[in-house]
Order: structure tokens, then sequence, then C-alpha cells
């Protein structure tokens, strides 16, 4: 079976973005480099771009990763709160959907309280403060 794992590009901010993520998940990062550790004379990074995150990881679960890079300003801008991808995350108990809830809500928006939805999973919806969405369940039923 495949697994699948989100990537996520930010606009300079990867590096804060998943130090908020680890401490809602806790676990370490099992990858982070920057764009200056491929710098050479044949590709050249900018000065401005060279501490930018070129991949960063963070394992979560049974062998789930939550992965980003940051774009280099010569690329531009991706559109982080423009986007309607959402990072959708299953978890076995109400405890720990509101653990996450909470944590990954914190200074974000809230667009769907976490409770119980019509279709008898425990759910909730928000983006986060860098502007991720993220869906928070819980189906009783698979306990």
């Amino acid at each position: 079976m495949a697994i699948i794992n989100p990537y996520i590009h930010f606009n300079g901010n990867a590096e804060e973005a998943f130090t908020f993520y680890k401490s809602v998940f806790g676990g370490d990062f099992s990858k982070i480099s920057r764009y200056e550790d491929i710098s050479s004379d044949q590709y050249p990074i900018p000065e401005n771009d060279s501490n930018r995150i070129m991949h960063i990881v963070l394992p979560i679960g049974k062998g789930n990763s939550l992965m980003a890079s940051d774009t280099l300003t010569s690329m531009g801008q991706v559109m982080e709160k423009d986007n309607r991808y959402t990072v959708f995350i299953s978890v076995e108990s109400q405890e720990e959907a509101v653990k996450l809830f909470i944590g990954l809500s914190n200074g974000g928006t809230i667009e769907m309280p976490i409770g119980y939805s019509p279709w008898g999973n425990y759910f909730g919806m928000f983006s986060d403060k860098f502007g991720v969405q993220w869906m928070i369940d819980f189906d009783p039923k698979n306990i």
C-alpha cells in the first residue's frame, strides 16, 4: 500500500511553521536542509534565499510524515491562503482529536468547531496561523 505524505510550500516561513507543528505533534525532524546546502558555481543560490528551507520532514504517527519547503524568491510567491488544499488527519481517540485541534488551530481561524458531526464522527476544520487548512477526524466506529 502506498503512503501519502502532505507536502506544503511556504514563502520563507517553513521553519517557523514546522517548529509550531513539532510543538503540537511532538517528535523530531528527520530531515532539514537549506538551499545553501546545494549552492555551487553550477547552482548559485542568492544570499537572501540561502537560509530558506529546501526540505524538512516531521514524522507523524505510523509511517506518515509532514513535509515542506520554502519557495525561492526568484520563483515568486505561493498562494498559501488562497489554496484550498487540506491536510486531513484521522486520529485514534477523541482526546487526540481535541489535543491536535486546539494545538494546531491556536492563532488560526476555526471554520467548523470540533464536535460530533451529522455523520457521527468527531470532526473539526480550521486554517492555522500560516494559512494551512486542516481537518481533524475521529471515527468512533473504528474503536
